[in-house]
């Protein structure tokens, strides 16, 4: 029997992964309390029904950045699919296209944006690490547009990286045949060996741009047509500085749980952002959804879409494409249930009132 929700896809991806792989994807940062939460927070709120309305039919059906999308759930930006299986984010992207829906390509993918590009029939937006190599990451930003993608996500909360111990105990490492594809030919894809620490976190200390400012925000604005979003935003302040400064739109995001821990669950943190942009731009949120119920529970706190990484990854280690199609698909009909249950025929009638 194929499995029936995202975790039993987790136990199947955990069974046939290396236990680096699984735990460099599973893990959070230092006590993963924020890991932990960033689902928790979710369980803690309580879906307030209504009853005696017309819900023969429904439809999930949303618009993000003008994308039509079968769903409000879209891809989240993850890093070396290839490490799940051998199609990597070929396999992904193709999955998101049946699907109905968009995703986020990592820059730290095992393929190309090109590649990825190619293959795609939904679509991609590109996410983007700022590199001390200022010409490789105006590079990258070039390559996006020219191969298709319609917007940039650049990730805020990452220029030093949270310390993933279980990273660290298995000094984590790409293992032969994969690297960073997206810095090549810029000398920039392949880890640093270390016999202290995570590849990956040497990597991250010696190339990322630490200096990084709301500046750049313009500067990036500057270089590109396409919307920039701003990813990793949990404050309102900072919400209301991305305004300010161009940003088409935020994810409200503390990175899986991987950065700092005791950060805020994001749907915690999620009102207070909403707040802050006052309908300005749009609000994305990702971080622990793993329930129809979770994604529910976010449009109802005023974000626009939910935004998945692990089941991603879990349906593309267990299954490759048809994997990650069957996670989209599982949670496409959790959503639809869950919206049916609440008494809502479409996306436009989850309001806050559903929840106490």
């Amino acid at each position: 029997m194929d499995p029936i929700n995202i975790y039993e896809y987790e136990a199947i991806a955990q069974a046939k992964l290396t236990p680096m792989a699984y735990d460099y994807y599973a893990s959070g940062a230092h006590d993963e309390i924020t890991l932990h939460e960033n689902h928790a927070a979710y369980d803690r709120l309580r879906l307030r029904y209504r009853v005696l309305r017309d819900i023969s039919r429904r439809s999930t059906a949303t618009t993000v950045l003008g994308h039509a999308l079968n769903m409000p759930v879209i891809v989240a930006p993850t890093a070396f699919h290839k490490l799940a299986q051998p199609e990597g984010e070929i396999a992904t992207v193709r999955a998101a296209g049946a699907a109905g829906t968009l995703m986020i390509l990592s820059t730290l993918s095992t393929t190309s944006i090109e590649d990825v590009l190619a293959a795609a029939t939904g679509p991609v937006w590109f996410q983007l690490y700022v590199y001390k190599d200022r010409e490789a990451t105006k590079g990258l930003v070039q390559r996006a547009e020219a191969a298709g993608c319609s917007a940039l996500v650049l990730t805020v909360d990452a220029q030093i990286w949270g310390r993933r111990e279980r990273d660290v105990r298995n000094r984590f490492q790409l293992p032969p045949g994969l690297s960073v594809k997206n810095l090549m030919p810029a000398g920039q894809e392949e880890f640093p060996q270390t016999m202290k620490d995570s590849g990956l976190a040497a990597y991250v200390a010696s190339l990322f741009d630490q200096t990084l400012s709301w500046q750049d925000v313009a500067w990036l604005c500057s270089l590109t047509k396409l919307p920039v979003l701003l990813k990793g935003i949990v404050h309102p302040d900072d919400a209301r500085l991305a305004v300010e400064h161009g940003a088409a739109g935020v994810i409200v995001s503390n990175h899986g749980g991987r950065q700092l821990d005791t950060a805020p669950a994001t749907i915690e943190a999620l009102p207070d952002i909403v707040a802050a942009v006052d309908g300005r731009i749009e609000v994305l949120i990702d971080g622990g959804i793993r329930r129809g119920t979770d994604v529910v529970k976010a449009l109802a706190l005023g974000a626009r879409a939910v935004a998945v990484g692990r089941p991603v990854l879990w349906g593309l280690a267990a299954g490759g494409q048809r994997g990650v199609e069957r996670v989209l698909e599982l949670l496409r009909f959790e959503v639809d249930l869950a919206m049916g249950l609440c008494g809502a025929a479409n996306v436009s009638e989850i309001g806050r009132d559903l929840l106490m």
